[in-house]
């Protein structure tokens, strides 16, 4: 049961994140509704293959991982003893990090990151290598949902881009999900913490499916909402929901800090 004392967070990040999740959240002073609005599944395209030989025949300049998520779906789909080959292979090229998170999950894989760009975002990443990546081969491992901001920003910048899907993402569809919007409904959770905009249109799914889409509105607007990047708070601003915090650097630590600095001002 939670203590009522403490505020209510929901997490609804896939469940492979929940243990750190929840670990980190209660860890700062949350008590903790963790749910998954979204998961993950491996897939394999027709680019994967021509990705792995441009790495490891030494074509590629740059090779671009925009999530921890692309690194280990990635690196799922090379046979356990190609691994180190392929790492080392990567040590040979321009290794870039979308952010912290993808920088840190890249070097615990014993893989150099050459760069990371001051925002943490497509656009982030095509201001930083615009410049110098004209007639560069540029390869990158995304999910099937990844925008076409970056591949479009950066073939205009001259670029020659290979872009393979890794994994998909898909709606987990279950009771719990439901009970999340109810719990909402009931005024039981403090805030929100959305880190997809895939995350925002699952969660109103399942409340129109509930038939609760405009009531989740006017729940969401009454609470913290906290959304980890512009295009995820547009996203949510598309629903009518006011986001109250954007943290600086995109990643889930910096959501749960702004969120207790939130908190603590409004006490």
């Amino acid at each position: 049961m939670a203590d009522e004392k403490k505020p209510v967070l929901a997490i609804m990040r896939p469940s492979v994140y929940k243990e750190e999740s929840v670990k980190l959240a209660l860890s700062m002073g949350f008590d903790v509704m963790a749910v998954p609005m979204i998961e993950l599944a491996g897939m394999q395209d027709s680019a994967f293959k021509p990705f792995f030989e441009h790495i490891t025949k030494k074509e590629s300049d740059y090779v671009i991982f925009t999530s921890a998520n692309g690194l280990d779906f990635t690196l799922q789909k090379i046979p356990y003893v190609m691994r180190d080959m392929f790492i080392e292979a990567l040590n040979r090229t321009n290794v870039i990090a979308i952010g912290p998170t993808t920088k840190k999950a890249l070097e615990e894989k014993g893989i150099k990151v050459m760069g990371m760009p001051g925002v943490y975002s497509s656009k982030g990443l095509i201001e930083y290598l615009c410049k110098d990546v004209k007639g560069k081969n540029v390869d990158m491992a995304r999910s099937v949902f990844g925008s076409t901001v970056l591949t479009e920003g950066l073939t205009r910048c001259g670029a020659n881009v290979l872009e393979t899907k890794v994994y998909s993402l898909f709606r987990p569809d279950g009771e719990e999900q439901k009970d999340l919007i109810r719990s909402a409904l009931a005024g039981k959770i403090t805030a929100f913490a959305f880190t997809s905009s895939m995350m925002v249109h699952n969660f109103f799914e399942v409340a129109k499916e509930l038939e609760s889409g405009d009531d989740i509105v006017q729940v969401l607007n009454v609470s913290i909402v906290a959304a980890i990047g512009l295009p995820t708070a547009e996203t949510l601003r598309g629903y009518n929901v006011n986001v109250s915090v954007i943290p600086e650097e995109y990643t889930f630590e910096e959501i749960l800090k702004k969120i207790r600095d939130m908190l603590s001002a409004c006490s």
